[in-house]
């Protein structure tokens, strides 16, 4: 069942999105070779309880991190750790917060230093997949339109988009009704109303879609090990068109 929110609910969530906003900042201050993954991780904590929100992830399912940092080849779930960051590199933090009962949750993918040329049209191409998603996040067209113009954006620049993991409906639980996949055809699924709050996210890889979990039970990589980028935001739809929750 997807959960209509009501405007009080979407204010809740619209301050939950601007503390996930406020960590993506002080964490893209923060990046830069030499910089371990675990020290982001401390950071994107301190600043979460800063705003006394909480960290979403942190025990999820055993998830032992307050944010998923993810390098080159690993498309989601990274575990922050000792690893530091190389120049070169680019590194996909995704942070989620509950705020006084409701949750926001977004991920950029970083460029560490000069990173390649290749490594800067994946990004560019995954971000702009995501707006160009969020455009079609309006009352009155379906579900689908929003997987199909991912898709459309990241495969017409020789991408491919992750097909085992998914965006989801988000609210006082991080994970609801519905799942937003990032491919699909037109036309189809749910039909859009104003009152969803969605977690559209992307997550496009250099070469093939398919993806693999390492030992950890947590880290999934790309099966040839070409890089990967994600990108999501919460969005509400609003009569009037989407609102991005966790604009930064």
């Amino acid at each position: 069942m997807i959960i209509i929110k009501s405007p009080q609910e979407i204010e809740l969530m619209r301050q939950a999105g601007k503390i996930v906003a406020a960590t993506l900042k002080e964490i893209e201050s923060a990046i830069k070779p030499g910089v371990t993954t675990g020290q982001l991780d401390k950071l994107a904590e301190r600043c979460i309880r800063k705003f006394k929100a909480k960290p979403a992830f942190l025990g999820y399912h055993g998830f032992p991190a307050s944010i998923c940092a993810s390098l080159n080849d690993e498309v989601v779930h990274g575990i922050p750790g000792l690893r530091c960051l190389k120049n070169g590199d680019i590194i996909s933090i995704d942070v989620g917060v509950f705020y006084k009962g409701y949750c926001g949750d977004a991920a950029v993918t970083f460029p560490v230093g000069e990173v390649s040329s290749q490594a800067r049209r994946l990004i560019d191409a995954t971000k702009e997949s995501l707006y160009a998603g969020i455009n079609k996040a309006v009352p009155g067209n379906n579900l689908y339109d929003i997987s199909n113009a991912i898709q459309n954006y990241a495969e017409s620049l020789g991408f491919s988009v992750v097909r085992n993991y998914v965006g989801h409906g988000i609210g006082s639980d991080m994970h609801e009704e519905p799942q937003v996949p990032n491919f699909g055809l037109p036309g189809k699924g749910s039909l859009l109303e104003p009152g969803m709050v969605l977690a559209i996210e992307p997550m496009v890889n250099e070469g093939s879609w398919e993806v693999e979990t390492l030992n950890d039970d947590w880290t999934v990589v790309t099966r040839d090990r070409s890089l990967s980028a994600h990108f999501e935001h919460t969005v509400a739809i609003l009569q009037d068109g989407p609102e991005i929750l966790t604009s930064f």
